[in-house]
């Protein structure tokens, strides 16, 4: 009898560890989110956009195509705004509007307007490093203007416009911002956060109908630089060669090219294709004053040439050296000094440097960081190193030695 009682309650414990299906996600019942905006009313309510995939778009049914200008563009996606005291009011107020429940988990990326930027976005980023759905690593980019804007635009080549900051974010041409990178930058005292700048421009053109420039032209969702924040207040911006310079000094580029005027002929061009680079940031402290000394290695091979210089000649091959080097060193500067002089911020890291080799001075500065930066001396130097020069300049060469 004793094992009969035994038996059944084992099965009555198994029965309740058996969660069955209560908790369960239909496909069929989940609006996926692509692309989240936070923008703020005048009234200083959180405005939240979401870009949601209309799953009928997203369907075998729809081929495999990457979208296009065309018909298949129309409703591939849904874009859907609500406001409230906090984001998840906000979320909460969707609600009345979206007839599924809300998934984050494939959201690509969180873009902060303008506005809310420059008030402050401590408080709207809250939500998403709570809750357990999104994910940190969903780009961050800030909007020139409204994020909403960005969102409900479209995108000639992928089926959403979220979709296409993307691909672009992942191809790191430019700046690209993880939101684990944005809070850490923004919890580090001894740095400032930074983010790619988007802004709504005419670019290229497609078959279509007239539109305001003419037949085929659109507004495409593109990076244009940077956004430089002090604390979690937007301050200013980059534009696209300062943002590159911004890259140097952080030590994030990872490909690229450098172009610079030809030697004997400044009016036509030499391009080097980047292959590798390395920046090391050594810093210094007296006592009284903290300075830098930074070092820029750039490995590369020379892709284009317009001109007719023969780069076998050691003295040419130095000259040009000297030439890319100072054009790096010069983008560079200019991000330092915009940072530095204009907008009186550490967005390159210098400050984590600093505490790393001053662990015993930093308690003192870390408060100030930003006005002991701004008065600091940084000196940059730079050194190219081609690892290829082409096909071309060989080939010049050996005709030029034949025909002497």
């Amino acid at each position: 009898m004793s094992k009969r009682v035994a038996f059944l309650f084992l099965i009555i414990v198994l029965l309740g560890l058996t969660g069955g299906c209560w908790s369960r996600k239909e496909l069929s019942e989940t609006a996926i989110i692509l692309g989240a905006g936070i923008d703020r009313e005048p009234d200083g309510k959180v405005r939240l956009t979401l870009q949601i995939a209309r799953p009928a778009a997203f369907g075998a049914t729809e081929g495999g195509g990457g979208g296009g200008g065309g018909g298949a563009m129309v409703g591939t996606v849904w874009v859907v705004s609500g406001t409230g005291e906090t984001v998840f009011d906000a979320q909460r107020n969707l609600s009345l509007q979206v007839s599924r429940r809300l998934y984050w988990s494939h959201n690509i990326i969180l873009i902060f307007g303008e506005d809310a930027s420059r008030q402050g976005v401590r408080e709207v980023i809250n939500f998403f490093s709570r809750s357990p759905q999104p994910r940190e690593t969903m780009w961050v980019g800030v909007a020139k203007g409204k994020a909403e804007e960005l969102l409900t635009s479209h995108s000639a080549m992928e089926k959403s416009s979220a979709q296409s900051l993307g691909f672009l974010e992942r191809m790191k041409a430019g700046l690209f911002v993880e939101y684990k990178d944005f809070i850490r930058d923004l919890a580090c005292p001894g740095t400032n956060p930074v983010a790619p700048r988007l802004e709504l421009l005419y670019r290229g053109r497609h078959e279509g109908p007239v539109m305001e420039l003419g037949p085929g032209y659109h507004k495409e969702a593109v990076l244009t630089g940077a956004a430089v924040f002090k604390d979690d207040r937007l301050v200013g911006w980059l534009d696209e060669s300062e943002t590159r310079g911004l890259l140097w000094l952080r030590n994030l580029i990872k490909k690229g090219a450098v172009t610079v005027p030809s030697l004997n002929e400044p009016e036509k061009k030499i391009t080097m294709e980047i292959i590798r680079s390395k920046t090391k940031v050594d810093p210094y402290y007296d006592g009284e004053k903290a300075s830098f000394e930074v070092q820029i290695r750039v490995d590369g091979m020379l892709i284009e040439q317009q001109s007719k210089e023969v780069f076998t000649d050691p003295e040419v091959m130095a000259a040009l050296k000297k030439s890319l080097a100072a054009d790096v060193e010069r983008k560079a500067r200019s991000a330092l000094e915009k940072a530095r002089d204009d907008y009186a911020v550490d967005v390159f890291g210098f400050g984590e440097a600093f505490h790393r080799k001053y662990k015993k001075e930093w308690p003192a500065l870390k408060e100030y960081w930003d006005e002991e930066f701004a008065r600091s001396d940084v000196d940059i130097a730079v050194e190219v190193r081609i690892r290829q020069s082409g096909m071309q300049a060989g080939r010049l060469s050996i005709r030029r030695g034949a025909e002497r």
